[in-house]
């Protein structure tokens, strides 16, 4: 193994963060002045790691995988904080310097590839533009280079495949062409949202096999943002519980998985469904994500605990545990279950 990487003219260090979000907070503004949608969201991915970012709708997720990227409204939205990647701060970064990022040094995999794919261009045009957009080849070059990422995503008949649009191809395949031009320059980072979402599970686990294989192959560092916990468990080292737009609880997933210390992750790994208990009762959180003008002032997700206390009334800052980080006063009095799958 090398001492160090080389990364696009860039040396990364062993040990040094990939990706290290400092305090970042996002706000649009409202018709009563600006809301806060993310508040202080700290998070770490080391090159190679692969990190899971789970929650319920409306957290968060999503917001913070865009931020990163600044595919946020031009007007109306603002963000403080640092995203430091490669030790490049890109929150300053102009929109022409974070168009030779994306997709370049940072790769994306959107929730809905229907949407995210142009209807009215084949396939190929779509990769090979990516291509001809980061790097010095001749269209030609792009073209062989897109049939060859195809392949590599496991399309068979890749050179078909390039010619035909969208619309023809299944749900599955027109995932694994997002893949396909999400890692066609090879980036450092993918950041993977929601990459199963409407698959059925037969191709949800072929997709999450693929990234893997691909990850471990290329050393490539994945974000990966989703709500199923299984996914989570199977595939990354480290997990985060992001809730009401904050980051509540931070640690390697085995650890998580056994002893759970913020009462919203255990609600989450409550409400798995278990073999051994097929015609018990499934659990659930009872209530709702607060809307965004109606956040509690103290621990935001306070009115749904049934551990909540006076003491929770009052601002909940992220507490560091050695490999840990908890968004809770209350976790050393806790005992919290945890999934089963440890």
């Amino acid at each position: 193994m090398n001492v160090l990487a080389q990364s696009h003219g860039r040396l990364t260090l062993p040990g040094e963060n990939l990706l290290d979000i400092r305090n970042l907070c996002v706000f649009f503004r409202g018709d009563s002045g600006w809301l806060q949608m993310l508040k202080d969201v700290s998070l770490t991915v080391k090159p190679g790691e692969v990190v899971g970012l789970v929650g319920e709708s409306g957290c968060g997720k999503s917001l913070t995988a865009l931020s990163v990227l600044n595919l946020l409204p031009l007007r109306g939205c603002r963000r403080t904080g640092q995203i430091l990647f490669e030790g490049e701060d890109l929150v300053p970064v102009s929109e022409s310097g974070m168009r030779a990022i994306r997709g370049r040094r940072i790769g994306m995999i959107f929730q809905e590839p229907m949407s995210a794919l142009d209807p009215v261009f084949t396939v190929g045009t779509q990769i090979s533009e990516t291509v001809l957009a980061h790097l010095n080849v001749s269209r030609k070059e792009a073209d062989e280079r897109t049939v060859e990422a195809l392949a590599n995503v496991g399309i068979a008949s890749p050179r078909n495949v390039a010619a035909m649009y969208p619309m023809s191809l299944s749900g599955g395949m027109r995932q694994r062409v997002m893949i396909a031009i999400a890692l066609i320059c090879e980036p450092r980072l993918l950041i993977a949202d929601e990459p199963t979402t409407a698959l059925d599970v037969t191709i949800q686990a072929q997709i999450m096999d693929l990234l893997l294989e691909l990850g471990s192959r290329t050393g490539i560092a994945i974000l990966f943002i989703t709500h199923n916990l299984g996914l989570v468990a199977e595939s990354c080292s480290r997990m985060l519980t992001m809730y009401a737009g904050e980051i509540v609880e931070d640690g390697p997933v085995q650890d998580i998985l056994a002893r759970p210390l913020h009462p919203y992750t255990a609600g989450l790994l409550g409400s798995l469904p278990h073999r051994q208990a097929r015609k018990s009762r499934l659990s659930s959180i009872p209530g709702r994500v607060p809307s965004i003008t109606e956040m509690p002032s103290g621990c935001r997700f306070g009115p749904r605990c049934s551990y909540a206390e006076p003491e929770c009334n009052a601002p909940q800052s992220l507490l560091p545990l050695g490999a840990r980080h908890v968004r809770c006063r209350r976790h050393e009095t806790l005992s919290l279950a945890g999934s089963g799958h440890e």
